[in-house]
């Protein structure tokens, strides 16, 4: 039971995600939600990136919702927190470092510093989102328009080497 939910669930993530690389929407939707996508997600949401998500999907038809949602496969909870720890690195380097907190004394921060740490966090995490949207935009481009260009050669391949016009028997 759990394996057949399993399989129809990989099926159906696949024709969709077949979909979203087809011909419904252009190169440019489909890399441009996955890097809106990528950039929402990296964040600090706490989960509210995908109620983002939904408003978006419903307010723009040309946005293509499974890159959306490919996006989130990216940049799981598992590796949101290498990109805090990242970000926080980040503000810090720009901002400084948060008044009266050193890293021997991590355990015994005060909930006074809790504002100038999500500063900080915030900030590179913002940087961080901007700069990846970037190149994720750039590698999906590419990987649609190589998907796409695969289905064409398929096409013509398949074509070449079944031409329709001498199969068909005029006496039929």
């Amino acid at each position: 039971m759990i394996l057949r939910r399993t399989n129809e669930w990989i099926a159906r993530v696949k024709t969709e995600i077949q979909h979203s690389f087809g011909e419904e929407y252009t190169v440019r939707e489909t890399a441009g939600s996955f890097s809106v996508g990528v950039f929402i997600t990296m964040l600090p949401t706490l989960g509210t990136g995908l109620l983002v998500f939904v408003v978006l999907a419903w307010a723009f038809d040309r946005i293509n919702r499974a890159a959306l949602v490919a996006s989130v496969v990216v940049f799981n909870p598992a590796v949101k927190w290498g990109v805090y720890a990242a970000s926080f690195t980040l503000g810090v380097a720009i901002l400084g470092p948060v008044p009266g907190v050193t890293p021997a004394e991590v355990g015994d921060v005060s909930f006074a510093a809790g504002p100038e740490i999500v500063v900080r966090l915030v900030v590179g995490n913002v940087i961080l989102a901007a700069v990846a949207a970037v190149p994720s935009y750039v590698v999906c481009y590419r990987l649609v328009e190589a998907y796409r260009a695969r289905d064409i050669d398929v096409v013509e391949t398949v074509t070449e080497v079944v031409d329709l016009d001498d199969d068909v028997d005029p006496n039929d």
